[in-house]
């Protein structure tokens, strides 16, 4: 369908009504602006578990974009620490975040489905800024012509009109190849996650566990064998727990079509056979269980296209070993927010085109960086039949979490090499299985 603006308002489209999308729409609110979104699914069912923001992304969510308060309602978490442990129970590491002060803002737990609704209400809410943004479900995007700003629809339909497009459309972009000219297929890492939440009231009287852990506590536990490892931590003031249980993907490219399945507790307890007594009970507390493949992306030559630009896991869809995945999809929406801010009406061709290759520029080798560090946090954490643990998960936290925005960003990297922050990160080439291509190390990607 036809677009009919105002002459003075700036039309922008956002794709996908996830983390990326409405946190996007919320950086973009402002006087003459009209913003649409297209989420393919109905927004009517619980998604995920829990989720964490690091302080590199909290910052802008809790403080720049003021909705401090409304996640506190929902019962946000600001993690104390991170402790990583080894199978026999033995703590290597214990990084006190609570001393971060650097970072300027706080690595923040949350319910998943919490943070979506919190950014969902900024989006669509009356009281900022702006317009309300307009959500339009059941909406899937099947191809975009990026010159022209407009995109069909499933059933047919075309929207057109546009000034600017906002492709937050997940790993399985249909708006990607349009952009890259190219389709790209997402990459098989040979890791899978059982994902499981539990009720902390029915664990934290287990003498066991809490010789461990506190299940109430805001910290942040890893435990961490050669091949499969466990993240876990609260949310919601403690009610909920969560555990992210990583493991080998033993699924058959040949006949396995879906992504995510039904886990089996016998085949998550056969796992985690030489992991402490206590994990396994946890384990049987959870009442479901679901397996996801997990799938990144190689880097992509370009984000943008025209008045397209791709953001989140469109853009650089990467392994959970950072817990970067979400919050490199806010500092997307802070970049592209931040370089359209000065535009008051209806811009100019040019003047959306060279901002998105602005925001790409800054952004992309940024966000490839950390695609590539969490591949290569996902190597063995120990020798075979060893339970020294060998790597450091927060080795590159400095380098994720000291990020104030795209604009100060740029002005950090023209007065100081990238690759002088980066001296002495020993990044090893992952071996990757069958499928994924070979990555240059860290220090020498393309970009």
């Amino acid at each position: 369908m036809a677009i009919t603006p105002a002459e003075s308002e700036f039309r922008i489209l956002i794709v996908g009504g996830g983390i990326a999308g409405l946190a996007t729409t919320i950086a973009l609110r402002g006087p003459n602006r009209r913003i649409t979104i297209l989420e393919q699914s109905a927004l009517n069912r619980e998604i995920g578990a829990t989720i964490s923001l690091q302080p590199n992304a909290s910052k802008f969510v809790e403080k720049s974009w003021n909705l401090c308060s409304q996640l506190r309602a929902k019962g946000s978490m600001a993690d104390q620490a991170f402790r990583i442990c080894s199978t026999d129970g033995t703590e290597h590491k214990r990084v006190d975040l609570t001393t971060k002060s650097e970072y300027g803002g706080d690595r923040m737990l949350y319910h998943r489905q919490d943070l979506h609704d919190v950014l969902k209400n900024a989006a669509t809410s009356v009281d900022r800024e702006g317009v309300p943004a307009e959500i339009l479900v059941k909406s899937r995007v099947v191809s975009c012509d990026c010159e022209e700003g407009s995109v069909e629809l499933e059933d047919g339909s075309v929207m057109d009109g546009f000034d600017l497009i906002v492709a937050a459309d997940g790993i399985r972009s249909m708006i990607r190849r349009c952009v890259v000219g190219e389709e790209v297929d997402s990459v098989r890492t040979g890791q899978a996650a059982y994902r499981l939440m539990i009720d902390a009231s029915k664990v934290e009287d287990d003498e066991d566990i809490r010789t461990f852990l506190d299940p109430r506590e805001a910290v942040t536990t890893m435990v961490m064998g050669h091949q499969n490892r466990l993240i876990m931590g609260p949310a919601r003031n403690g009610e909920v727990f969560s555990i992210v249980a990583m493991v080998p993907d033993v699924s058959d490219p040949a006949t396995e079509t879906s992504w995510t399945t039904r886990g089996n507790m016998d085949d998550l307890l056969e796992a985690f056979k030489e992991f402490p007594d206590w994990c396994k009970r946890l384990f049987r507390h959870a009442p479901e269980l679901g397996l996801w493949q997990l799938r990144d992306l190689d880097p992509l030559s370009t984000w943008t296209r025209g008045k397209v630009i791709l953001i989140g896991d469109a853009a650089h869809a990467m392994l959970p070993t950072q817990g970067q995945g979400a919050s490199q999809a806010i500092e997307d929406a802070e970049a592209i927010g931040s370089f359209f801010e000065n535009i008051s009406g209806k811009p100019s061709g040019l003047a959306v085109v060279s901002r998105l290759k602005l925001v790409d520029e800054i952004r992309r080798p940024r966000a490839t960086q950390i695609q590539l560090l969490s591949r290569e946090s996902a190597m063995p954490a120990t020798e075979k039949g060893d339970k020294k643990i060998k790597i450091s998960p927060d080795q590159y936290m400095d380098y994720c979490c000291t990020y104030n925005g795209a604009k100060a960003w740029r002005e950090q990297q023209m007065s100081v090499d990238i690759l002088q922050q980066l001296e002495g990160l020993a990044i090893r080439e992952p071996q990757l299985p069958i499928r994924a291509s070979p990555l240059k190390s860290v220090r020498t990607v393309a970009i």
